[in-house]
C-alpha cells in the first residue's frame, strides 16, 4: 500500500489539474495523526550529525499546491494543517517565502481558503521560533491613496484573485501582525443573519485568535499587544491605540475558538504587570505602559473578562453601581460561559491582575467580588471553584501597608508560594 501511495507523489506535479487533484485526494487520507502510512510525508526529513534536514519533494509540492485552483489548494492546505502538528515540518513551513505567502493569503479579503490558512498558521505558531518570526514579519502591500483597503501582493493564488482595478499606489513593506488583527476584527460576523456572500472578507478567521494567544506566551509577544500603534498601520497615521484593545470585545463571541483565543491572549498579557493599569483603565483615560511614556486610551478589559462569568443574579442598587456599566442590570436570560476551561481562564486572569496593589484595588472598586460570588454559587467544576476561592481571599483580605516603590505588597508573594502547588500554578496558554 505504501509503495502504491509513493507512486502518486510525482503526479502532484502533473500539468493536468485533475490528475493533481486525484493524486492529492488519495494522499490526503494519510495525513492525520495516527494514519498507517503517515510516515510517507516525513521520510527524508530526519538527519543526524552536522547535516541539516533537507526539504523533501512531497512537502515542497504541498506548499506549491496551496496556490493551485480551489479543489487542489483546499486539499493541500488540509494536508499541511494535519501534518503541521509535527515539529519536523515547522522549519520548512515557516521559511520566509512560504510564511510570507501564508500570511499575505490570509490578509487577502478575497482568499477563499483563508480559514484553512489561519488554521495552519495557528498550528505553526505553537513553535516559539514561528512566534518570533511573526513579530518581525513584513508583507508587501499596495493601496490607492484615496482608499483604506490594500492588496497584499504576495497572496496571488488560484483562490485569491488580484483586485480590479489594480491599486495605483506604490508597493511598500508593512508589519504583518497589526494587519492580521484588523483582518481578524473584520472577519467576525455581527449576527447570524448577515449575508456571507457580501461580507468584506471571505473568511471568518477565528483561528487567528489562537495565533495571538500563541504569540503572547512570550514577553516580546505580550509587549507588542500592549504597545500603542497607529490605527492606520498602512499609512502610519491616525490616533494611537493598544492592539489588545481591538480584540477584547470577542470574549462572548459565539465561536468557541475565537472567544477562547482572545481570553487566552488577555490572560497572557496580564503576566506583564507593568501593563495592568493600561489593561484595566477605561478608554476615556490615556495611560502608558512603563517604562514607555507613550500614552493611548485604556484597554478597558475588565467588562470583557467579567461578562463571561456573570449570570442573571439580582444585585441591590449599591452593588449594581459598583459594576462596570456593561454589567449593570443584566437581563434574566444572561448565560455564563459554558466552557469550564474558558471560565477558568478568566478567573486566572483576575488572579494575575491581583498581583499588583493597584490591580487589587481596582477590582475591589469595580464589583469583581459581586460577580465571582454569583459565579461560585453556580460553579460545578472543582478547579474553577478553588480558583474563585483564591480570588475572593485576595479581594477580601487585609492589605499590608503600602510602601513607596512597592506596588505588589505581600499578596504577590502569597500567590507565588501558592503556585508552587502544580494544581494551582497559572501558566501562559
Amino acid at each position: 500500500m505504501e509503495e502504491q501511495l509513493r507512486e502518486l507523489i510525482p503526479f502532484l506535479r502533473d500539468k493536468n489539474p485533475q490528475v493533481r487533484q486525484i493524486a492529492l485526494s488519495n494522499l490526503l487520507g494519510q495525513t492525520p495523526n495516527g494514519s498507517p502510512h503517515r510516515n510517507l510525508f516525513f521520510n527524508g526529513l530526519q538527519s543526524g550529525g552536522l547535516h541539516k534536514p533537507q526539504e523533501t519533494d512531497i512537502i515542497r509540492d504541498l506548499k506549491l499546491l496551496c496556490r493551485d485552483q480551489l479543489a487542489v489548494a483546499h486539499d493541500a492546505f488540509r494536508a499541511l494543517v494535519n501534518l503541521s502538528d509535527s515539529p519536523l515540518l515547522v522549519p520548512f513551513l515557516t521559511e520566509s517565502s512560504f510564511l510570507t505567502f501564508l500570511v499575505s493569503y490570509i490578509l487577502n479579503p478575497d482568499a477563499i481558503l483563508a480559514d484553512l490558512a489561519s488554521m495552519l498558521l495557528s498550528n505553526l505558531t505553537a513553535s516559539s521560533s514561528t512566534c518570533s518570526a511573526m513579530l518581525s514579519l513584513n508583507v508587501s502591500v499596495v493601496s490607492d491613496a484615496s482608499s483604506t483597503s490594500y492588496y497584499p501582493t504576495q497572496s496571488r493564488a488560484g483562490t485569491s484573485s488580484a483586485p480590479v482595478p489594480y491599486p495605483s499606489g506604490e508597493e511598500r513593506d508593512v508589519l504583518a501582525l497589526p494587519l492580521l488583527i484588523d483582518a481578524f476584527v473584520q472577519g467576525a460576523l455581527p449576527d447570524a443573519s448577515e449575508d456571507k456572500v457580501n461580507r468584506k472578507r471571505k473568511g471568518e478567521l477565528h483561528f487567528l485568535a489562537s495565533v495571538f494567544a500563541n504569540i503572547t506566551t512570550s514577553p516580546s509577544g505580550r509587549s507588542f499587544f500592549v504597545t500603542p500603534r497607529h490605527v492606520d498601520e498602512i499609512r502610519s497615521a491616525g490616533a494611537l491605540e493598544y492592539p489588545l484593545a481591538r480584540i477584547v470585545a470577542f470574549t462572548e463571541y459565539k465561536d468557541t475558538i475565537r472567544r477562547g483565543g482572545v481570553a487566552s491572549t488577555i490572560k497572557n498579557c496580564t503576566f506583564q504587570t507593568s501593563a495592568h493599569r493600561a489593561l484595566l483603565s477605561p478608554d476615556t483615560e490615556s495611560v502608558s505602559v512603563p517604562p514607555s511614556t507613550v500614552v493611548a486610551p485604556g484597554i478597558d478589559a475588565l467588562p470583557y473578562i467579567l461578562l463571561p462569568l456573570a449570570g442573571p443574579e439580582e444585585l441591590d442598587l449599591e452593588e449594581q453601581e459598583r459594576l462596570p456599566s456593561a454589567l449593570q442590570f443584566l437581563p434574566s436570560t444572561k448565560k455564563r460561559e459554558v466552557d469550564s476551561v474558558l471560565r477558568l481562564t478568566h478567573v486566572e486572569t483576575l488572579l494575575l491582575l491581583c498581583t499588583t496593589r493597584w490591580g487589587r484595588e481596582y477590582l475591589r472598586a469595580n464589583g469583581v467580588y459581586e460577580i465571582v460570588r454569583g459565579a461560585h454559587m453556580e460553579e460545578t467544576v472543582d478547579k474553577v471553584s478553588e480558583h474563585i476561592e483564591r480570588l475572593v481571599q485576595l479581594l477580601k483580605g487585609d492589605e499590608a501597608p503600602a510602601t513607596e516603590g512597592d506596588d505588589n505588597g505581600k499578596i504577590q508573594t502569597a500567590i507565588a508560594e501558592d503556585e508552587d502547588d502544580e494544581d494551582n500554578k497559572i501558566e501562559e496558554v
